[in-house]
């Protein structure tokens, strides 16, 4: 049951990991699209903030921390029996 756990939030945390790249992306070719006077999505990338990467990155954070608790706890206390 660990081990599904683990594979089902690492596949989450890869799929989240490819979402915030793709944003990150967006941003710094839109922002550059704008400061050069061309019109690349910047406005809609605002819009999309709130609902869309600040999530992402907040999953993606909470699941490495997870991640990271569960690997210790089962190397701490499940390997030793």
């Amino acid at each position: 049951m660990k081990e599904k756990l683990l594979n089902w939030l690492n596949m989450v945390l890869v799929a989240d990991v490819f979402l915030v790249l793709f944003g990150f992306g967006w941003l710094a070719i839109a922002a550059i699209g704008d400061a050069a006077g061309i019109n690349l999505g910047l406005d809609l990338w605002h819009q999309l903030w709130q609902p869309l990467f600040n999530p992402a990155i907040g999953i993606l954070m909470g699941g490495a921390i997870l991640s990271g608790i569960i690997s210790w706890v089962s190397r701490k206390f499940l390997s030793s029996q």
